[in-house]
């Protein structure tokens, strides 16, 4: 792999949407996740790679693609969240860019075609992996139509302002015989790999996850007169909740189990009156679809209690479900032997963020590759991944890459 090329790539797209003070913002459907794809959609015309755009946005760089012979795909996402870092998503983005100039540059005869995909809103302003759940044939008119971000902003609304119509997005559904297998790689975004000072991680599971918005409604009073035992307090309901978690977390969950609250206003908003609302997100992960079921259930059962006990009353709107799913274990088998072969040190683990990967696992053989994230640390500007542990995943990539789709 040209790891000089490969560097200058992931500084030059760090600089699209890029705060000085808080990382980079390229959220789905803004202007700087229109730039980081007019910027990642010149690089593919550049290496003279047909570019097709599908109706979810998804954006597509193919390689000897002839609609006839299933394609070997690799893909991730170039949006991020706000105040992102560099890599997250970006990275298998174009590491498959730089495997697609690989082997055209080197002419490398192919059994299967090959295709790298920037997938549409992995980082979820709508959700999360809208892309790779289009392609993936998992989307409805409820949820297109449904879908919203934290601001009220309708994905209808985003798309529209794009000159883009929503509903098209179901029709970005990929036939599997179309697809040989897929392969996406990612920072790990966990300490596991950097304090265990290991190069790899072969994804053998991933995370699913439900997202709430939750709304605990009390009475706003002053906070002067009205004494604490009279008082219907949102936030105190709010409080007293993420005093339970862990308590959810340690009777129903297990060791892949994380649950967030990231998320909280309080209305009227002022110093002297008591809340009279809280709302809050509330985002809980596991690898076991039984685990994030009971999960779901206490968090339910808690909330409704809490409500009862304080006057208040408790309403919430799920914001996204994501399953949990499995890699294809001959794809865990195949990333291990080359990393194998490479003299690379690896370990085969689970995945506790959602990945596009696992919206394609039910249409196509799927495998996943990590590389370490110093300290552990994504979503935030500090987010960095050594270069030699970049060029070993890459080539490890590479590697895998060419098992599944040269010629012998």
């Amino acid at each position: 792999m040209n790891m000089e090329r490969l560097r200058q790539d992931v500084m030059d797209l760090a600089q699209v949407g890029r705060d000085t003070e808080f990382g980079l913002n390229r959220r789905a459907f803004t202007e700087c996740d229109r730039q980081g794809r007019d910027w990642f959609r010149q690089r593919l015309a550049v290496a003279g790679l047909e570019v097709h755009q599908d109706g979810a946005a998804n954006l597509h760089g193919r390689l000897e693609f002839d609609g006839e012979r299933p394609a070997v795909v690799m893909g991730s996402h170039l949006d991020t969240v706000p105040g992102g870092g560099p890599l997250d998503g970006a990275l298998g983005v174009l590491v498959g860019l730089e495997v697609l100039r690989t082997v055209k540059e080197r002419a490398i005869p192919l059994r299967f075609p090959l295709e790298v995909i920037d997938f549409t809103d992995e980082e979820g302003r709508f959700g999360g992996l809208f892309g790779s759940q289009a392609m993936a044939g998992q989307l409805t008119p409820e949820r297109i139509h449904g879908a919203r971000d934290l601001e009220g902003t309708t994905l209808v609304d985003a798309m529209a302002g794009w000159g883009l119509d929503a509903n098209e997005a179901l029709g970005a559904r990929r036939d599997p015989n179309s697809i040989h297998a897929f392969l996406e790689l990612h920072i790990e975004q966990g300490p596991v790999l950097d304090r265990r000072r290991i190069g790899i991680g072969v994804v053998e599971a991933i995370t699913g996850l439900f997202k709430w918005e939750v709304r605990l409604k009390g009475q706003a009073n002053h906070a002067g007169t009205t004494p604490m035992d009279m008082r219907i307090d949102a936030f105190q309901g709010l409080a007293e909740f993420g005093g339970e978690i862990h308590r959810i977390l340690e009777e129903h969950g297990g060791p892949n189990s994380r649950a967030t609250i990231g998320r909280v206003e309080l209305k009227p908003g002022a110093a002297n009156t008591i809340p009279g609302l809280a709302t809050f997100s509330l985002e809980v992960r596991d690898t076991d679809d039984r685990v994030l079921k009971a999960l779901s259930d206490a968090c339910r059962r808690t909330l409704s209690s809490i409500a009862r006990r304080r006057d208040l009353m408790f309403e919430f709107d799920v914001l996204s479900e994501i399953p949990p799913a499995k890699c294809d274990p001959g794809l865990v088998e195949l990333i291990s032997r080359e990393a194998e072969a490479m003299g690379q040190s690896y370990l085969c683990m689970a995945s506790g963020a959602a990945h596009d990967a696992q919206s394609m696992t039910s249409v196509a053989r799927t495998g996943m590759i990590f590389v370490p994230s110093i300290e552990g640390r994504s979503h935030s500007a500090g987010e960095w991944t050594n270069w030699e542990d970049i060029e070993a995943g890459a080539n490890l990539m590479l590697r895998s890459v060419l098992a599944l789709a040269a010629r012998d």
